[in-house]
């Protein structure tokens, strides 16, 4: 695969000297790349720029993301699972039917984002927005979402019994 004349393997090579505070690397700078079905497992895009990317269907299961952007990008059916999303900006993301189980969303940005449809099993969303976000028809069977910025989050039709709400969480009935 290659992104703007180079090839994807030569960026996350350059990439990973960038995170290890070599001065001959550069950050990833993946805005906008056509990464759909990539295999990322494991890949490490901490701090990278994939704003507008489209990852459809890419795989990025136990790939290090944080602090990395990816505004508005196209993620629909992403294997995310157990992949460290600490600090990683998703506002507005598309992450419909995405696999997110036991991802570590610790302070994260998921504004706006589509998850409908996704697996958030075992995901900690501790200190993460998600203002706005659409989870119809997620799974977050043992989500935590303590401490998590709900406002304009419609949770009614999701099975909460084994999540873990914010303190003093009602929900909407509860609230009348």
């Amino acid at each position: 695969m290659k992104h703007n004349g180079k090839r994807l393997e030569d960026i996350l090579e350059s990439h990973v000297k960038f995170t290890k505070g070599d001065a001959s690397g550069v950050r990833a700078d993946l805005t906008g790349a056509k990464l759909a079905g990539a295999n990322l497992h494991g890949a490490n895009l901490s701090y990278a720029l994939l704003r507008e990317a489209n990852l459809e269907g890419a795989d990025l299961g136990e790939a290090r993301l944080g602090g990395a952007d990816f505004s508005g990008a196209k993620m629909k059916r992403a294997d995310l699972r157990r992949a460290d999303l600490t600090e990683t900006i998703l506002a507005g993301a598309d992450l419909h039917e995405a696999q997110l189980g036991g991802v570590e969303c610790f302070r994260a940005d998921l504004s706006n984002a589509n998850l409908r449809g996704a697996n958030l099993r075992a995901a900690n969303f501790r200190y993460t927005n998600l203002r706005g976000a659409d989870l119809h028809g997620a799974d977050v069977t043992t989500t935590i979402l303590r401490e998590t910025e709900l406002d304009g989050v419609d949770l009614s039709g999701l099975d909460l019994t084994t999540t873990l709400m914010p303190r003093g969480w009602k929900t909407e009935e509860g609230k009348k």
